[in-house]
């Protein structure tokens, strides 16, 4: 006999975990009838075990359904088919024959009873053959014997005694089987929940970092974020609070398993959905989405309604709307174009903000071979080929780029009277080139040369000075030399 008090703790434990009476019932009695099969049962014994719940007892049957006798034959192959089973254990104990040997040998017998059956089959619809189990099945003559009320069909269940030390067991097994039951349906409860949720997004805390892998906490479950789930350059730190997208949920050995992005295409989606009100009522779709996470993504949108502006409406007042996604993905770049159904029109709106010239279109092999100026090239292939690499993933074209060809000069036909006239007249404007020109160059020779001129006279100007004061100096210097001869004259 179980203490009675268990009742009160399965009631209380099925109801804090959400599983039923019957359940937990069903299971203890299989554990039940398993322990007693293993320690105290036979193998030809149908054992099953019933726990009484209100009581806290249990009680053991060997189950067997009524059947029709066997005929004599039958009994005989039966008896022979008992013996070759007994002396094939005796053989195999002994090591007269390996595994190895046996499987051959029963392999070689089903094929040789194949090959009987269907021979007696031929001409004459085949008897069903008879399998007769004595664990589970009784002859009527048997059971008659047990009590005169037994039909063909019915259930002969006769109870076996149990063991003093059975009730040890019996506890320990039941305790294994409800705190088993418990984990099972605490994983199945888990499973559920997020499987319904599986492409929505939800908020989560990084809980730990186990080498590549993230491990977010969602309260009352974890999830993976892989490698490849994650915005490239994007830090994580233990903490921090994040969306994610549940990618997928599937059940294993260890219980569920979650697995979330932040790099999906659908994780920018469903934020758009969010921030966006005509988006969630489908005012506004979504028909396209390229994405390389943690650099760019475009998103091409369209409206049936023609009030509505699906581009201005994603943006929102002084960019609002789009600012907040923006942020939530660390600053990833977002174009957001407007869908169309003619191929030209989206490839060319994919590529904005580049001008494009041109669009010729080879529906054979799906390709787009696209015109554009010298000086949009770089503009339109994008950085290492980044615009151009999503464009051709939002239209699913491959898109080749080329320089637009130089615009040839139009050609007029005019009478030769209207055909000169502008030749003259084109030819003033270089006349009057010409004599400015000229009359810069005279200028620019006239200011070189003014400053030569300007050196020169005042060069003349001094050496003419210098002679002046040179005849000025000689009469003097000539009544100097007359005084000093008259002088020595008179000292004489």
């Amino acid at each position: 006999m179980i203490d009675p008090s268990i009742k009160a703790a399965i009631k209380q434990i099925c109801a804090e975990k959400g599983l039923s009476e019957e359940s937990v019932l069903e299971t203890i009695n299989s554990a039940l009838a398993a322990a007693y099969r293993k320690d105290f049962g036979d193998k030809m014994q149908n054992i099953q075990a019933e726990f009484e719940l209100d009581k806290g007892t249990i009680k053991i049957f060997d189950v067997k359904e009524v059947v029709t006798d066997l005929s004599p034959e039958e009994l005989a192959a039966m008896e022979e088919m008992r013996l070759k089973r007994e002396a094939i254990k005796e053989a195999l104990e002994k090591g007269e024959i390996t595994p190895e040997e046996l499987k051959k040998q029963r392999d070689e017998e089903e094929i040789k009873s194949a090959e009987a059956k269907e021979e007696k089959a031929e001409g004459e619809e085949a008897e069903e053959e008879r399998h007769f189990n004595p664990k589970t099945e009784i002859q009527i003559s048997d059971a008659k014997k047990i009590d005169e009320k037994y039909e063909i069909g019915d259930f002969v269940k006769t109870e076996l005694a149990i063991p003093g030390e059975f009730g040890r067991m019996a506890a320990q097994t039941a305790k294994q089987v409800i705190i088993q039951r418990l984990r099972e349906a605490e994983r199945n409860i888990i499973y559920q929940s997020f499987k319904d949720k599986e492409g929505e997004i939800l908020n989560g805390m990084v809980q730990k970092i186990e080498g590549r892998n993230i491990i977010i906490d969602l309260d009352n479950a974890t999830a993976i974020m892989p490698p490849f789930e994650q915005i490239r350059r994007e830090n994580y730190r233990i903490g921090d609070r994040i969306k994610i997208l549940l990618v997928s949920v599937s059940l294993t050995t260890r219980g569920p398993e979650l697995i979330v992005s932040r790099a999906s295409t659908d994780f920018v989606k469903k934020l758009f959905t969010l921030e966006i009100p005509e988006i969630s009522n489908n005012t506004i779709e979504i028909k396209e989405i390229a994405r390389e996470a943690g650099s760019r993504t475009k998103l091409a949108v369209f409206t049936a309604d023609e009030n509505i502006d699906p581009i201005g409406s994603c943006i929102g007042q002084r960019g609002a709307r789009i600012q907040t996604i923006i942020q939530e993905l660390g600053g990833e770049k977002i174009d957001i174009i407007e869908y169309s159904e003619d191929p030209k029109k989206f490839i060319t709106n994919s590529l904005l903000p580049a001008k494009i010239t041109s669009v010729e279109l080879n529906e054979s092999d799906k390709t787009a071979e696209v015109s554009v100026p010298q000086d949009q090239l770089s503009l339109t292939i994008g950085r290492a080929g980044q615009n151009v690499r999503l464009a051709s993933k939002i239209t699913g074209w491959t898109i080749k780029i080329k320089e637009a060809a130089a615009e040839a000069q139009p050609e007029t036909e005019t009478t030769e009277k209207t055909e000169e006239q502008p030749a003259v007249e084109a030819e003033k404007p270089k006349a009057k080139k010409k004599s400015k020109k000229k009359e810069t160059s005279d200028e620019a020779e006239s200011t070189k040369t003014e400053p030569v001129a300007e050196k020169k006279s005042a060069k003349k100007k001094k050496s003419e000075k210098v002679e002046a004061e040179k005849k000025e100096e000689e009469p003097m210097k000539e009544a100097e030399q007359a005084a000093e001869t008259s002088e020595e004259k008179i000292a004489e």
